[in-house]
């Protein structure tokens, strides 16, 4: 009975012991992906910053400026992306909205991001845009990977349209959560006026008859908690100037926007709790039920050998029912 007992325990043992590094290379990298259907927001402000006021084109000192970014899942398109890219997609429909301390819009640029919903490495196809440029991104945007690696990342400028490192400056601990700081500097660089703008009858055709270029630089700052590859906070250090032409009067520049834009404290609430609960359940893919199993193997083996080492022992009792040896007799 205990032969029986240790050879189920010992199958067992193998196949908990083959089931760790199973579920850890094999299902995580398929399981853990982007839902299609994602929806965020996030409100940032840049209090005390500077504000350009196009009626006038002077720069002014303002209480505060408001940017809202959304970031909503388009499954139809991700759908159509799939069919002939061959992988699971996701779409991300984006708008960035920037608002003066009187509620009233500044500018928008929407975004459609298209990318790999389990590397998030982006994906090129019909449609990938910034504000109705279509562009081909090469580098991350708004996400890190799952289980975000100590390195540089290429990531991806959406005023500038272009890409460029954003590096690994190290590890530091933010509201209870292990997170790896980001820093990525622009500099300063010629970038298109936003299609839409606050004045009516101007738009970027006129301005750019008028010979004013737009230029930008930034510090970009990110907080990514790595198992889940979410930013948890962020930070930018934004500055904007219009140069030259005839908009400015005989000036050779102007600030358009100056400011330290941070995330709202209730944002950075929220995002903190969702983290960690998307952290626990990645990490129950890749480090409590593979080490789990792994360990419950190790111990079913160990029983299994102890058991047939029991049913083995020299001297073990005769049953008590056996039979007396009958006495020989010469």
């Amino acid at each position: 009975m205990r032969r029986k007992a240790g050879l189920v325990l010992l199958a067992l043992a193998v196949f908990f012991a083959a089931l760790s590094p199973l579920l850890r290379w094999y299902a995580f990298p398929r399981l853990a992906k982007v839902p299609p259907n994602q929806y965020q927001d996030m409100v940032l402000e840049a209090k005390g910053a500077t504000l350009l006021d196009y009626g006038t084109m002077q720069a002014r000192k303002v209480s505060k400026v408001t940017i809202v970014q959304t970031l909503k899942g388009n499954v139809e398109a991700s759908k159509k992306v799939e069919r002939t890219a061959g992988r699971d997609v996701v779409v991300w429909d984006g708008l960035s909205y920037v608002q003066g301390p009187d509620g009233k819009t500044v500018s928008e640029i929407p975004e459609r991001y298209i990318f790999d919903a389990h590397s998030q490495e982006p994906v090129h196809a019909t449609g990938e845009m910034v504000d109705g440029d279509p562009v081909r991104r090469d580098g991350i945007e708004f996400k890190w990977p799952f289980l975000t690696e100590k390195r540089d990342y290429e990531y991806f400028d959406a005023q500038a349209r272009a890409t460029s490192p954003i590096r690994y400056q190290g590890t530091q601990n933010f509201r209870g959560l292990t997170v790896y700081y980001f820093e990525q500097t622009v500099p300063w660089t010629k970038v298109p006026f936003p299609k839409s703008l606050p004045v009516e009858g101007i738009t970027p055709e006129s301005v750019a008859k008028t010979g004013t270029t737009r230029w930008y630089t930034t510090v970009r700052k990110f907080w990514v908690e790595p198992v889940t590859g979410a930013p948890v906070y962020g930070e930018e250090i934004h500055k904007e100037e219009l140069r030259g032409g005839t908009l400015l009067g005989g000036r050779d520049r102007v600030t358009a926007f100056a400011g330290h834009v941070k995330m709202r404290e209730d944002y950075i609430e929220h995002t903190v709790s969702l983290v960690k609960q998307n952290r626990t359940v990645v990490l129950l893919l890749t480090s409590y039920l593979p080490w789990g199993f792994l360990s419950l193997g190790i111990l079913l083996l160990v029983l299994s050998l102890y058991l047939e080492a029991r049913d083995r022992r020299p001297g073990r009792s005769a049953p008590a029912n056996a039979a007396e040896p009958e006495p020989v007799s010469a």
